[in-house]
């Protein structure tokens, strides 16, 4: 006889709820896609790692080769080809009057990059950074020994003209002749020179030393983040984890009374 109040509902009329099959589906393809997508990063990471590592090791090659003339780089860059960081060699005369400063710091220290127009032997222009200055140096009569004249040849890496602002870049201060970024155009307009006779790219002068020591040449840093194997990583890592979550869910589901840890 049933005890007064007892239920008489037994394990076997209680109603076992069931997901709902579409939803199960749903969420597996979810899973799939979200296990694909990120499979699919750290492949594109390691792609753009092998992409790098080419392109430093191209650049390296580069700076070690022997110096080319100026016609060999406007060749490359009128095939549009990348000139940068190709070791290039001008003859000319420096316009000294019409040097042009650039903002910049070396080992800490605030100065400029002076950018002096070289007038090559057929009358076109090319503006070669000389080097480094510190501030109490911008005024050229301050370092007058370093205003090299007459004939000279440059040796250093033909350096391509920005086309845009950077983003967040201030604008150039003309008047102050302070250069925040590398306007090509602004530079020879703001000194008179015609935009048709000057060379589109730039030279960095390499490290041969200028009387009095200014400026100080050598300032090109080739500087390239190369983080992709720690993208890869993080990326690869997290489609392991979840594929290990959804094992542990489906073993778990089916060994209910398996003792968990």
């Amino acid at each position: 006889m049933q005890p007064r109040g007892a239920s008489t509902v037994t394990e076997s009329t209680v109603p076992v709820r069931r997901a709902n099959p579409l939803w199960q589906i749903a969420k597996a393809l979810l899973l799939l896609v979200a296990f694909v997508i990120l499979i699919g990063l750290g492949t594109w990471q390691v792609e753009r790692l092998q992409w790098k590592e080419g392109l430093l090791a191209d650049i390296a090659a580069r700076k070690d080769a022997p110096a080319i003339p100026l016609s060999a780089i406007e060749t490359v860059a009128a095939s549009g080809g990348d000139i940068e960081y190709r070791v290039v060699a001008a003859t000319g005369h420096y316009l000294n009057d019409k040097e042009r400063h650039f903002l910049a710091t070396q080992d800490g220290d605030p100065g400029y990059h002076i950018y002096t127009p070289l007038q090559l032997n057929d009358g076109r222009f090319i503006f070669v950074n000389r080097g480094f200055v510190p501030t109490e140096a911008k005024d050229p009569e301050k370092r007058k020994q370093g205003e090299l004249t007459g004939e000279q040849t440059v040796t250093g890496l033909a350096r391509a003209k920005l086309v845009d602002r950077p983003d967040g870049m201030p604008d150039n201060d003309l008047g102050k002749n302070i250069f925040f970024w590398k306007d090509l155009d602004a530079m020879a307009s703001s000194i008179g020179l015609p935009k048709d006779k000057v060379l589109p790219f730039f030279i960095d002068a390499d490290k041969t030393p200028n009387p009095a020591g200014l400026p100080i040449g050598g300032v090109t840093i080739v500087d390239l983040p190369n983080n992709h194997l720690q993208y890869a990583v993080t990326w690869y890592g997290l489609a392991a984890a979840l594929a290990a979550i959804v094992a542990i869910s489906w073993w778990r589901k089916r060994h209910p009374d398996a003792p968990r840890q």
